[in-house]
This record gives C-alpha cells, structure tokens and sequence, in this order.
C-alpha cells in the first residue's frame, strides 16, 4: 500500500458503517490500476473521474472518455480547489447504457461554483478487448 491509498478518497463514497472509504479501497483501485481494474459501474466511473480531475490525471480522464467524444488533451485550471461531490441519481438504462446526475462543487480564484450535470456512459471493449464503462457526455442542468 502505498501512502496515497490510505488518504481518503476525494469522491467521498463512504462504506456500510457511513465512514469515507480510503483511495485504495476506492476509486484509487480503478485510477492507479486502469489496465487491470475497470470501473465495474457507470457510477464508479463517474466518481473515479472526478478524483481524476482532482488528482490533475489527464491520462486516466482521456482514457476513460469515449472516442467518439474525447478531446486531444485536457487543460486544467491551476489553483482550482474541489470542495466535494454529490451523487444525486443512477440510472441503467440497460446492459451497455447508463446515466448518472451529480453536482461537483470547486473554488477558482475565491469563486465557488457548481457543475450540475447528467452525465451519459456506454459501455464497450476498449482497443485492448477489456470490457469497459465509458464516459460519453454530459448535460449541465
């Protein structure tokens, strides 16, 4: 285990006995190991996504993206501040389709701000033949 894995997941998904999960038993097991551990869920992709742009992986977020939608390269916003995410809905459509609403709250600047979106995810085999969750795009709300 390395020290990162026992820091507390920036996704906040919390276990059965309502305490925040550590980063290795969370969406550090998807991030730190994407060849050999996909996300099993659209909502685990989701929220390993957002961990991503907390931790600034540009690697993990454009590998997670789907072709069709992925852009050349990621820029992110030096001194944004995330301040939490909230899971509001999940919903299968069916086996390959799935849509997951959040809110993502961050601070840039001393500006606080609010990124609401329904999110849509595909799953499919990657170019390696692994079966894998995919984030498509989003509808901000």
């Amino acid at each position: 285990m390395t020290p990162n894995d026992a820091a507390t997941c920036p996704c906040g998904r919390l276990d059965a006995k309502r305490r925040p999960l550590a980063w290795g038993a969370c969406c550090g097991r998807y991030v730190d190991h994407f060849s050999d551990v996909p996300a099993p869920d659209a909502e685990s992709l989701m929220r390993s996504r957002y961990s991503a742009f907390v931790r600034q992986d540009a690697a993990y977020l454009l590998a997670t993206w789907h072709a069709s939608a992925r852009p050349a390269a990621l820029d992110f916003d030096a001194g944004t501040q995330w301040l939490g995410l909230e899971l509001r809905s999940h919903r299968a459509i069916d086996d390959t389709h799935a849509e997951v609403e959040f809110v993502a709250r961050s601070r840039l600047h001393g500006r606080a701000t609010r990124l609401h979106e329904r999110s849509r995810f595909v799953r499919e085999s990657d170019d390696g033949g692994v079966t894998r969750w995919f984030y498509v795009d989003g509808l901000w709300l």
